[in-house]
Order: C-alpha cells, then sequence, then structure tokens
C-alpha cells in the first residue's frame, strides 16, 4: 500500500466534506488514517498457508477441538464501516491439530479485508479444513454492522449470525448439535 498516496486520497476526502485539513486537529489525520488502512486490511498481505505452517501437530484424535469467542473487528466492503463480534470454531481432526492461537489469527487474516460476513465464515471454514484435511469444520460468526447501526436503518441492537459446516458438521446432525451445545455453555 503506498502510504503517501492514501494520505493524499484522505486530504482530498476530508476538504470534499467540508474540513479544513490545515487545521490543528486534522494536521496528521490523513497519515493516521492511511496507517489505520494499512493495519485493516493487512489481511489482503497474509497467506493461510503460511500463517498455519509451524503450528499444524500429529496428534492421534478425532475429538471435537472447539474455539470459542474469538474477538473480529472487519470492515464491510459495502460502506467500510466496522462490524465486530465473535467468531467459535469447531472441527474433528484426521490425526492433525493447530495450535489454537493460529486459529485466532486466521480469524484476524480474513478479517482485515473488506469483507462480508457470509464469505468471512466461509473463508475461514474453507482455510480450516484444507490445512489439516479435517473430517469436519464448523464456524460461527456473530458480529454487529455499524453499517446497520449508525446510518441506514439505524437498528442498534441488531445482530447477524452467519455459519459454515462443512464434512461431517454438515452430514450429521449429531455433530453439528454437539458444536452447537458446546459454544452455547455458559462461560466458567
Amino acid at each position: 500500500m503506498d502510504l503517501k498516496k492514501v494520505e493524499g486520497l484522505i486530504r482530498e476526502l476530508l476538504v470534499e466534506i467540508g474540513e479544513d485539513p490545515d487545521r490543528e486537529g486534522l494536521l496528521k489525520t490523513p497519515y493516521r488514517v492511511a496507517k489505520a488502512y494499512e493495519y485493516l486490511t493487512s489481511g489482503y498481505r497474509g497467506d493461510p498457508k503460511a500463517l498455519m505452517n509451524g503450528a499444524i501437530f500429529t496428534q492421534e484424535t478425532n475429538n471435537m477441538v472447539i474455539a470459542r469467542d474469538i474477538e473480529l473487528y472487519s470492515l464491510c466492503e459495502h460502506h467500510m464501516l466496522p462490524f465486530f463480534g465473535r467468531c467459535h470454531i469447531g472441527y474433528i481432526s484426521r490425526g492433525k491439530v493447530v495450535g489454537v492461537s493460529k486459529l485466532a489469527r486466521l480469524v484476524d487474516m480474513y478479517a482485515r479485508r473488506l469483507q462480508i460476513q457470509e464469505r468471512l465464515t466461509q473463508q475461514i471454514a474453507q482455510a480450516i479444513m484444507k490445512s489439516i484435511s479435517a473430517e469436519g469444520v464448523g464456524v460461527i460468526i456473530e458480529a454487529r454492522h455499524l453499517c446497520m447501526m449508525m446510518r441506514g436503518v439505524e437498528k442498534q441492537n441488531s445482530m447477524m449470525t452467519t455459519s459454515s459446516v462443512l464434512g461431517s458438521f454438515h452430514d450429521s446432525v449429531a455433530t453439528r448439535n454437539e458444536f452447537l451445545s458446546l459454544i452455547n455453555r455458559p462461560q466458567p
């Protein structure tokens, strides 16, 4: 990303909305916004295979593994406004497990792109399935969208829930129900 170019574009945007980019409070805003977008879109420069590499371990187990309440922050591709919430991931391995922190990093990598929640959910599930050839994967995201809360219909209490279920999570009602019951348990 060309930070200087983005800085210039933000400066132009400030002028177009009727602001003075040379007033004290806005002097460094174009730079700060450019740096923020560099970070908030860093997922485009991530590679799921490289991210997971080195954190896939052989483990003879076929139990369900769940990481829940992984915070996520992303930008809606339609309005470039934030959406935020939590992601729950479950998988059943076929002799390979993923380092748990890599699951959170994978969520961040895909969330740090212009996104729609539906695609984000699917990308996470597919990346896990592909990386460890899991028997099944389930991903659920619950998020609040500022594009719906602070503009448009202005529904502040709205939440969107999406799911992607692959393999045994898709094919077996019992597996899917086990996943759903485990992620809905109260925190200890």
